[in-house]
């Protein structure tokens, strides 16, 4: 159980870690895909020189950052190592002791397409990132906001399904819920994959104001874009995104309500975590 619970962590920190690297615009100063050999950071001078020189045959160095010292590509460089080498070691601390449960059958047999479930998802999450990533080698020095959402999602069921069987094994199996839980779950997930949307379109820089969007609650530029609107759109993005939180938090009251009068356990955590966001 300790094992599931240390890799749940660690994904976790892997999330924090991308939104910094989102935050500092470090996610394209990695411009080549080594999975074994990129476990090292450049070590020697001439390493960094050599790396610095593929970032500078970039766009995002070409229209965004040219002129950027060696010093400065070094910050960018660390958060995306940071994330890279974090993502690394989750493979390693997930599969090596699944590895030896396996060999020793000491996995029940009921989590076995789960755990191996987990392990293909990971696996994937690491092309998934580099594919998301070469979307901003290539012409236009932004990340597509649609792979975007797509790594956010997969990180967040990999430590869903990770939460889910460490409880199991903790606490019991016990049958997914119906009902309202199940309707918050899933609220909440749009909620956060319309936040990757918005983070990769920028549109959380167009309006910092609340609950007015510029001259009305619903932005001007609205709908500007037809039928992908809602993911083409920074402005629209960011409206849904607002729109969603809403639904998400009252959603969460009305479940902790609920739960009070079950007298289930951290409901009062649930609660103060979505008034903490």
């Amino acid at each position: 159980m300790l094992w599931l619970a240390i890799t749940a962590v660690m994904v976790l920190m892997t999330v924090v870690i991308g939104g910094t690297t989102r935050l500092t615009n470090s996610g394209l100063s990695m411009v080549e895909w080594r999975p074994l050999i990129g476990i090292l950071p450049p070590l020697t001078t001439e390493e960094w020189v050599r790396v610095f020189g593929l970032y500078k045959n970039s766009p995002e160095y070409i229209h965004i950052n040219s002129g950027m010292s060696l010093d400065e590509f070094k910050t960018i460089f660390f958060w995306e190592y940071l994330h890279r080498i974090l993502g690394r070691l989750i493979g390693l601390v997930y599969a090596l002791p699944l590895l030896g449960f396996a060999i020793a059958r000491k996995i029940p047999k009921t989590l076995n397409k789960r755990l191996l479930l987990l392990l293909g998802l990971g696996a994937m999450q690491g092309v998934i990132g580099w594919w998301m990533v070469k979307s901003g080698l290539v012409d236009n020095p932004h990340v597509s906001q649609y792979r975007l959402a797509i790594h956010l999602s997969i990180a967040l069921i990999i430590f869903a399904l990770l939460l889910w069987t460490y409880l199991d094994l903790k606490d019991g199996r016990a049958p997914l819920q119906k009902g309202l839980a199940e309707i918050t779950l899933f609220i909440l997930a749009i909620t956060v994959i319309a936040g990757a949307f918005t983070a990769g379109l920028d549109g959380g820089k167009l309006y910092n104001e609340y609950p007015r969007m510029g001259e009305g609650i619903i932005p001007i530029e609205y709908g500007e874009l037809g039928i992908w609107d809602a993911f083409n759109n920074p402005a629209s993005a960011q409206f849904h995104h607002r729109i969603l939180a809403i639904i998400t938090v009252i959603s969460i009251i009305v479940l902790w309500h609920k739960a009070s009068h079950a007298q289930l356990h951290r409901r009062h955590a649930m609660l103060g975590m979505v008034i903490v966001q």
